[in-house]
């Protein structure tokens, strides 16, 4: 599946460094219970998480759509730690604690106490070692969690005390950080995308956010029909364009003007001008035709390359 619109030229990856993540929060979960908690509510096993292990999750509505998403790490058996998007962090931590009742799990903000860093290129690959994808590895200066290479590039989530001073690497451009993760395949939930799509409408099952063996958590059944019952017909796809796209603008098919063929999930810079996007899109809007953001003769998309084969293009 493919449409009509050309590639743009590829990109050649150069970023290296640490960058202080403003957009990113972060939640600890304390107690007795904070991971059977924890699995009750997220679409991952959280009961089974060890500590130097690490695993992506949605946080879904009664309705299977995605109202966060999380990075989550073990650091002992009763302390867990959830990094978010911090637009979204109040509203989540709130309807979070709704539902703790008599459990033993203590949920708060932990942003003033511990800070994001990304960090990526050869500083990531120096700092992480040989860990794999979603390890977590501490020491003194904090812990880092590899994530999902983006563009090629190792990268990882560095969480340091507050009050530690910047780490000694190169400043990481904001820019480069953001476009290495829409390059990763792995969207993250903002407060723009809140409630737009069921897990596998950006691909969370595939990126291993989503666990079907575990028990039930809010939205279950739906997530488990859209898997079981009929073919998927959307799903997030990378495309670039020259023009700038933002997080939750509407995306139009130029056979069909009259109605929105996908949403933007995530977006950033490319290195040498215009943009790169994880795009929701139905998968129909590929078979031919172009792609546009915001209207039927916007901004024409071209369609890039995710990490990895959606199941469709995989039989």
């Amino acid at each position: 599946m493919s449409t009509a619109a050309p590639t743009l030229p590829a990109v050649s990856p150069t970023a290296d460094g640490a960058l202080r993540l403003a957009d990113w929060g972060l939640i600890r979960a304390e107690g007795a219970d904070a991971a059977t908690f924890l699995h009750s509510q997220l679409t991952q096993d959280v009961k089974s998480l060890q500590p130097g292990q690490a695993r992506l999750a949605g946080y879904c509505s009664a309705k299977g759509r995605l109202l966060a998403s999380f990075v989550v790490w073990c650091e002992s058996a009763e302390t867990l730690w959830l990094a978010c998007s911090a637009d979204l962090l109040a509203p989540t931590l709130k309807r979070l604690n709704m539902f703790v009742l008599r459990a033993k799990c203590k949920l708060s903000d932990a942003s003033a106490e511990r800070v994001l860093w990304g960090t990526a290129g050869a500083s990531a690959a120096g700092l992480l070692g040989q860990a794999g994808v979603w390890t977590s590895v501490s020491s003194p200066e904090g812990t880092l969690v590899r994530l999902p290479d983006g563009a090629g590039l190792p990268r990882a989530l560095w969480c340091r005390a507050a009050d530690a001073a910047a780490p000694a690497l190169p400043a990481l451009d904001a820019g480069s950080w953001a476009w290495l993760e829409v390059h990763s395949g792995v969207a993250r939930v903002v407060a723009a995308t809140v409630e737009q799509f069921v897990p596998q409408m950006v691909n969370l099952e595939l990126v291993g956010g989503v666990n079907f063996q575990k028990g039930c958590y809010p939205g279950q059944e739906v997530v488990a029909r859209s898997q079981y019952r009929g073919t998927l017909k959307r799903r997030a796809v990378l495309f670039d364009s020259a023009a700038a796209l933002n997080v939750g603008q509407e995306i139009f098919h130029d056979a069909d003007p009259g109605q929105p063929a996908g949403l933007v999930a995530l977006a950033a810079p490319r290195p040498d001008g215009g943009s790169s996007a994880l795009v929701e899109v139905k998968l129909a809007a590929l078979d031919s035709g172009t792609l546009h953001a915001g209207a039927a003769d916007g901004p024409v998309l071209a369609r890039g390359a995710l990490p990895y084969a959606l199941p469709q293009e995989a039989a």
